[in-house]
C-alpha cells in the first residue's frame, strides 16, 4: 500500500483520495525482491548463506525419501554457488495446471514443490519452506541442469525470469539436479562466503541423515579446500563429536530409536563429568533452538525413567528422595531427531515445535526404550544415577547459597548492586549495560556515557571459570552475583524443574555490551564472561542481546587532526593520510588510557561506535569450542592454539 504524505501546513493526513489505485499487488517473485528479509531473514551474512541451505534442503528431501545418497556444494571461483545431488531430478514434464515445465514452476513460483504433497515426501526439511524460487529471485543469474532418464535438461534465469523454455541439451549418465546461482549484488550487503558457516551446517545435516555423503568444495583462488562428511553412526557419532573433549562416564553413547503414529523418533545420549547439560533437538533436520513439545517429552521421560529405576532397585536411601530434571541432565549431551509430517513452529524465531501430540509420542518411545536399556545395562544405569545423586546434593547446596544471597539482596533485581551506575530511562528496549573491565575504565565509562540510556557495571578481575564449577560455586562468585542482579532475568535452573531458562520479561537492558582491554588479559576476561553467559544465561545470547565493544587500538594525530584506528591497516592508512612525517601515534594498552571523551567518541557513541553482536549460528560448534578453550583437557586446547595461532593479530606479549 502506498501511504499518503501528511499535509505540510496542518500535519494532518489526507485520506480523501484513498482509492483502489493505492492497493499495490506484487506478482510473481517481485514480492521477494522488494522485501527479501521477509523470506531469508536479512540481507547480510546470515541471509546470504541461507540461499545455499535452501537449495541443499531440496536435496536433503530427496535423501530423506531414500532417493539420494550424495550431495556436493561448490563455492566457485567467481563466487557463484553450485549444489548438485544424485536424486531423482526435478521433473521437467509439463505441469498441467500451469501449462509449463514443472522445473520452471518450481524455480519461478512461490510455494511450489513436492514438499507440499505428502505422496512425494512423507516429511520435508527447510525451516521457511520458501524454496528454491526465492533463491532464484534473489540471484543475478541462475542455471539449473537436470539429469533425467538419460537426458540432460537446462533452463537459465535472470533475476528470477526464465531466459528461455526448458530445453534438452544432450544425453547424460547423470541423474539428479545441478543448480548454480550468483547472488544479486544489488540485494546483499556483501557477497563473501564463509566456508566455516557452510561446513558447519553441512556437517550437521550429515550427522542427522545417517549414511548420506555431503561434500563441500571451495574453488576460490588461495582458498581451495574440500571437506567430506559421511556418518554411518548418525546421532551416536554426533554426540561423540560434541563430547570428544570431555571425559565420558559411560563406555559409549546410548542410541535409541522408535516410531509411533507415523512419527519416527531417534536420539543419542552421553553423560560426561561436566556440570552443564547440552541437548540439541531437531525436527525434520531443523534445529529447534527454542525446544518445544518433543523436548518436553524427552525431559519428562528421562526424569521419570531414572527415578523409577532408582526406586525399583533401592538406589535411594530415603523414600522421600527424588531426582529433579536438572539432576538427571547434569553432564548430559544429547541429540534428538523427530520427523513430523505437518510440523507447527512457533516462538520468537519460529524454531519451537508446537505439535501437542508429539510430546506423548516422544515420552512413550523414549521412556520405554530407555527402561529396557537400563534393565539390560545396570552398570550404566548405576553410573548415571551416581552422577545425578551428586548433582542433587550440590543442588541443595546451591539452593542454600541462593537463599542466603537473596536474603542479602544480591540476586534480587529490585535491589541493585551499589557499584552499578544505572541509566535514567526505564524502558529496557532503549537501555544498554556496559560490563567494563576494571574500576579505572569503569570510571571513564561512567563519565563519558550518555546517562539517559547507558548503564555501567565495573567488574574487578577475572570471574570464575564456570566450565569447571558447579552451580553452588558459581553463585559464590561476587562478580557473577552482581551481574545476575543487574540484568534482572535470573539464571538457568533458577525457576524450578521444567520451567527452566530465563525470564526475559524482566530484562532491564536490551543490549549487554562486554567492554574489555584490547590485550591478552582483556581477551581472557571476555572469554570467561561469554562462557558464563553461554552456560547460565544462554537465552540472552540466542535472542540477540549480547554484544562486544570494539575499542580502538591506535590514536593517530597531527596538529588538530586525529584519527582512531582499530587495526594495523587503519593505522597505516591514517598515517599516510596525515603525510607520514610529523604524525604522532599512541597504542592503547587498556581502556583506562582513554579519557571519558575519547571513550565516548570511539567506543560508546551509538552513531560512531562499532559493536560486534554475539550470534550463535551453530550452537553445537559453539559448545564444543567453549569446552576446548575452558575445559579440563589440555591437549585439545593446545591443538586448537597451534592450528589457529597464525590467524591471531595484535597479540600483546
Amino acid at each position: 500500500m502506498v501511504r499518503k504524505q501528511a499535509d505540510n501546513e496542518t500535519g494532518i493526513m489526507d485520506n480523501s483520495d484513498y482509492t483502489a489505485d493505492d492497493i499495490k499487488v506484487l506478482k510473481g517473485l517481485e514480492a521477494v525482491q522488494r522485501r527479501p528479509a521477509m523470506y531469508i531473514g536479512d540481507v547480510g551474512q546470515r541471509g546470504l548463506h541461507h540461499l545455499i541451505f535452501e537449495v541443499v534442503d531440496n536435496s536433503i528431501d530427496e535423501a530423506m525419501g531414500g532417493y539420494c545418497d550424495r550431495i556436493e556444494v561448490f563455492i566457485n571461483p567467481d563466487n557463484s554457488i553450485t549444489v548438485k545431488d544424485n536424486g531423482r531430478g526435478i521433473p521437467v514434464d509439463i505441469h498441467l495446471e500451469e501449462g509449463k515445465s514443472a522445473l520452471e514452476v518450481v524455480m519461478t513460483v512461490l510455494h511450489a514443490g513436492g514438499k507440499f504433497d505428502r505422496h512425494t515426501y512423507k516429511v520435508s526439511g527447510g525451516l521457511h519452506g520458501v524454496g528454491v524460487s526465492v533463491v532464484n529471485a534473489l540471484s543475478e543469474w541462475c542455471r539449473v541442469k537436470v539429469g533425467h532418464s538419460g537426458k540432460l535438461y537446462q533452463q537459465e534465469y535472470n533475476r528470477g525470469d526464465p531466459k528461455y523454455d526448458v530445453e534438452e541439451i544432450g544425453e547424460t549418465k547423470f541423474q539428479g539436479t545441478d543448480t548454480t546461482f550468483m547472488p544479486d549484488p544489488d540485494v546483499f550487503d556483501l557477497i563473501e562466503w564463509k566456508f566455516s558457516i557452510v561446513t558447519q551446517r553441512l556437517r550437521e545435516l550429515a550427522y542427522l541423515n545417517k549414511g548420506l555423503e555431503i561434500v563441500a568444495i571451495d574453488l576460490r583462488p588461495d582458498k581451495e579446500r574440500e571437506e567430506t562428511y559421511k556418518f554411518d553412526g548418525g546421532l551416536r557419532q554426533f554426540v561423540e563429536y560434541l563430547d570428544e573433549n570431555r571425559q565420558a562416564l559411560i563406555p559409549q553413547p546410548i542410541s535409541i530409536g522408535g516410531e509411533r503414529d507415523g512419527i519416527p523418533v531417534e536420539m543419542a545420549l552421553q553423560w560426561n563429568d561436566s556440570y552443564t547439560e547440552n541437548i540439541y533437538s531437531y525436527v525434520n533436520n531443523i534445529h529447534t533452538i527454542e525446544g518445544g513439545t518433543h523436548l518436553a517429552g524427552f525431559k519428562t521421560a528421562l526424569t521419570r525413567t531414572l527415578n523409577n529405576y532408582a526406586i525399583k532397585n533401592n538406589v535411594f536411601k530415603s523414600d522421600k528422595f527424588t531426582l529433579s530434571g536438572d539432576d538427571c541432565r547434569e553432564g548430559l549431551t544429547a541429540v534428538m531427531s523427530v520427523m513430523v509430517p505437518e510440523p507447527q513452529f512457533e516462538g520468537q524465531t519460529k524454531t519451537k515445535l508446537g505439535n501437542g501430540e508429539v510430546k506423548g509420542i516422544v515420552e512413550t518411545v523414549f521412556g520405554e526404550a530407555l527402561s529396557i536399556y537400563f534393565e539390560e545395562k545396570p552398570s550404566v544405569a548405576r553410573k548415571i544415577l551416581e552422577k545425578a545423586v551428586q548433582s542433587a546434593r550440590a543442588r541443595e547446596a546451591a539452593r542454600k547459597a541462593r537463599d542466603l544471597t537473596r536474603r542479602k539482596g544480591a540476586l534480587e533485581s529490585g535491589d541493585l548492586p551499589g557499584k552499578l551506575a544505572d541509566c535514567s530511562i526505564k524502558d529496557a528496549e532503549l537501555c544498554e549495560l556496559y560490563l567494563v573491565e576494571g574500576d579505572s575504565a569503569g570510571g571513564s565509562a561512567k563519565q563519558g556515557r550518555d546517562r539517559r540510556f547507558q548503564a555501567i557495571l565495573p567488574l574487578r578481575g577475572k570471574i570464575l571459570n564456570v566450565e569447571k564449577a558447579r552451580l553452588d560455586k558459581v553463585l559464590g562468585n561476587e562478580e557473577i552475583r552482581t551481574m545476575i542482579s543487574a540484568i534482572g532475568v535470573g539464571f538457568i535452573s533458577d525457576n524450578g524443574e521444567e520451567e527452566g531458562g530465563l525470564d526475559l520479561s524482566k530484562l532491564r537492558y536490551n543490549k549487554i555490551i562486554i567492554m574489555t582491554d584490547a590485550d591478552v588479559d582483556g581477551a581472557h576476561i571476555r572469554t570467561l564472561l561469554l562462557t558464563f553467559f553461554y552456560r547460565y544465561m544462554r537465552d540472552l545470547v540466542t535472542q540477540g542481546h549480547m554484544y562486544i565493544a570494539q575499542p580502538p587500538l591506535y590514536r593517530v594525530w597531527k596538529g588538530k587532526q586525529e584519527y582512531y584506528a582499530y587495526d594495523d591497516e587503519g593505522r597505516d592508512r591514517f598515517i599516510e593520510r596525515l603525510g607520514g612525517k610529523g604524525s604522532k601515534l599512541q597504542r592503547y594498552k587498556g581502556l583506562g588510557e582513554m579519557n571519558p571523551d575519547q571513550l565516548w567518541t570511539t567506543t560508546m557513541d551509538p552513531d560512531r561506535r562499532t559493536v560486534l553482536k554475539v550470534d550463535i549460528e551453530d550452537a553445537a560448534e559453539a559448545d564444543r569450542l567453549f569446552t576446548i578453550l575452558m575445559g579440563d583437557k589440555v591437549e585439545p586446547r593446545r591443538a586448537f592454539i597451534d592450528e589457529n595461532a597464525k590467524y591471531v593479530k595484535n597479540l600483546d606479549i
